[in-house]
């Protein structure tokens, strides 16, 4: 393991449980990795529950149950219960297929705090080809039963080209379901999404649009619904605080033990990303490499290291970087400052070539034809 250099580590707050990858949908803007059929195993019910302990010991207060999808795991209830036992706020990050109010009740009793659905779009037949499920009606049945049983209705929306054009049907659908906090996701260009991006990202036309409908709806519900924007970055000038600074809050556990800065660091050359099987959550967290890869600002390139922004936005994205100028050094090309931004007008172009074309390459959906599977 290497050493800290001495720098101020600020212990974990957020715990993000990426259970499983296994999932009966195949949305084509999935963040778990392209080869994800690679890493089959999975930790078993007393790693995770050596995982939360060690975790929460550090400090960890928050606990997302992730995957592909956590309900394939059939412990989820009995690692809810350990959670709770431990004293973290728990938030059940789902598809919300396979989920029914007895599962939901078993969870509640269990301890479970939060539960955040997704839906893919506000009509069935767009629901279905992007989940690649007919899922539609019974999302919307488990949103009812998650707020019939006292929990608050957390709604997520993935936004890209396929469904941007529902916006004001999307927001009519969350305001139908009773939802308390709804999620517009701006789709984050990695994973399976970075793979799709030119069939999925919006023109800025179309963006500028859809933000002035949700934020004229966000006004209208004011009191009763709140509405969280993710803005693109693709149009925005400066990047985003990527995980709020690297290895000083965010701690990611893949199915396998891996633990990852942030969910896609798997994809960066030469981390040498531990395993939880060989080290302890301290261990991780405050002497491996991957962890200590990117803190602080002494491995910055210029513009980033002369920055006045650098301790604002880090330098942006490490693994947008990474998958758009191949060194994931480099200054996030989504900042103007960065010598690279012209990847992100060529994307941006690219794109909109695309809505320009009578006939489109499909999109390339998750393959998972086995899903049936997972809730026999």
């Amino acid at each position: 393991m290497a050493g800290s250099n001495n720098l101020n580590i600020t212990p974990p707050r957020w715990l993000l449980a990426e259970l499983t990858y296994a999932c009966p949908l195949q949305c084509p803007y999935c963040s778990n990795p392209l080869d994800y059929a690679k890493y089959p195993s999975e930790l078993s019910t007393d790693d995770w529950k050596r995982v939360l302990s060690q975790a929460r010991k550090m400090g960890a207060v928050q606990l997302g149950f992730s995957g592909g999808e956590p309900l394939t795991r059939q412990d989820l209830p009995e690692l809810v219960k350990y959670a709770r036992k431990l004293g973290y706020y728990s938030n059940l990050i789902t598809s919300g297929y396979g989920l029914d109010e007895e599962k939901i009740i078993q969870l509640k009793t269990a301890g479970l705090d939060h539960i955040q659905v997704s839906i893919q779009a506000s009509s069935q037949e767009l629901n279905d080809h992007l989940a690649g499920t007919k899922s539609f009606q019974h999302k919307k049945e488990v949103a009812h039963l998650v707020k019939n049983n006292g929990y608050p209705m957390v709604l997520c929306v993935v936004i890209h080209r396929e469904n941007i054009h529902q916006m004001q049907q999307i927001l009519e659908m969350a305001e139908e379901l009773g939802a308390d906090y709804l999620e517009l996701a701006n789709t984050q260009y990695y994973g399976w999404a970075h793979l799709n991006r030119d069939l999925l990202l919006p023109t800025k036309e179309q963006f500028l649009k859809a933000e002035q409908i949700a934020q004229a709806f966000k006004e209208k519900v004011a009191g009763k619904m709140k509405i969280y924007y993710v803005i693109p970055d693709f149009y925005e000038d400066r990047p985003k605080a990527c995980m709020n600074g690297w290895g000083t809050t965010f701690l990611t556990i893949a199915p396998d033990g891996v633990a990852l800065p942030c969910h896609s660091a798997r994809e960066l050359p030469g981390l040498d990303c531990p395993n939880v099987n060989d080290f302890s959550i301290e261990e991780i967290w405050n002497e491996s490499k991957a962890f200590n890869f990117f803190r602080g600002v002494d491995w910055m390139k210029e513009p980033c290291r002369s920055c006045d922004e650098k301790h604002k936005d880090f330098g942006g994205c490490r693994c947008q970087a990474y998958l758009l100028t191949g060194d994931m050094y480099n200054a996030d090309p989504v900042c103007s400052k960065s010598p690279d931004h012209h990847v992100i007008e060529e994307a941006i172009q690219a794109a909109k070539k695309t809505t320009n074309q009578a006939k489109e390459a499909p999109l390339v959906f998750r393959n998972n034809k086995a899903s049936k599977q997972f809730f026999s």
